[in-house]
């Protein structure tokens, strides 16, 4: 009776787990942009150090001037350079590669996130395609990340 207890306890426990968010929703990749209002609320600066991070799987990239660095727990950090972001309103992109060739895109939307698995919001989602992976999550500047306990 003990055992059959315990594997019902198990059992809710893992489906309470799977009714959480698995994913961030990033902003739409063509987002259309009401400016009849005038300039575009969405604007940020994107010339700051920045950090995204995602889960399932878990991933960081720190953007510092003109190197981009991709962290994962299963791979070496892939540290590529990219000569600036292409800014459109609402959202940054870069275009980065690695000394060995490596293609990285990095993709930033000025778009409230959430990384799915903590009560933490940022100002931003982010995207980053790597051979032919595509990776979701959220983003904010260093100096604004969201931590726990609600300050930066």
């Amino acid at each position: 009776m003990m055992a059959a207890m315990r594997i019902l306890i198990l059992l809710s426990l893992v489906a309470l787990a799977a009714c959480q968010p698995k994913t961030p929703e990033p902003a739409p990749k063509s987002a259309p942009v009401d400016t009849s209002a005038g300039p575009a609320v969405s604007v940020s600066d994107f010339s700051q150090d920045m950090n995204a991070v995602g889960t399932e799987p878990f991933w960081g990239v720190k953007v510092r001037g003109t190197e981009i660095t991709l962290s994962r727990p299963d791979a070496a950090d892939l540290v590529t350079k990219a000569p600036g972001a292409a800014i459109q309103s609402g959202r940054a992109t870069w275009a980065a590669t690695s000394a060995d060739g490596k293609a990285l895109k990095l993709t930033l939307y000025v778009s409230p996130c959430s990384d799915g698995m903590s009560d933490l919001t940022y100002p931003m989602a982010a995207e980053v395609e790597l051979a032919g992976e595509t990776l979701r999550g959220c983003a904010a500047k260093t100096a604004e990340m969201p931590r726990e306990g609600g300050r930066p």
